[in-house]
């Protein structure tokens, strides 16, 4: 008997995104490693990679992790 039972099919209104085949899933379909989510709406799935970068980019450009002369970042928060 196994102790963990695998999750093969999502609850309905999970969507993902799936970076291995570039396609929006209801429920996740393809393993955790190959996906982005879980996000509320099929068109919050498809914009992903936007946010990812988007965010990519917040986290890059933000002054609390360049602010150390030495080049390396500051995460004493």
């Amino acid at each position: 008997m196994a102790l963990f039972k695998k999750r093969t099919v999502g609850k309905p209104g999970e969507w993902y995104y799936c970076l291995e085949h570039k396609k929006v899933e209801e429920g996740p379909e393809c393993p955790g490693k190959d996906r982005f989510g879980p996000y509320a709406t099929p068109g919050e799935a498809q914009r992903a990679m936007d946010t990812a970068r988007e965010r990519n980019l917040e986290w890059e450009n933000d002054p609390k992790w360049h602010d150390r002369t030495d080049g390396t970042p500051d995460r004493s928060d």
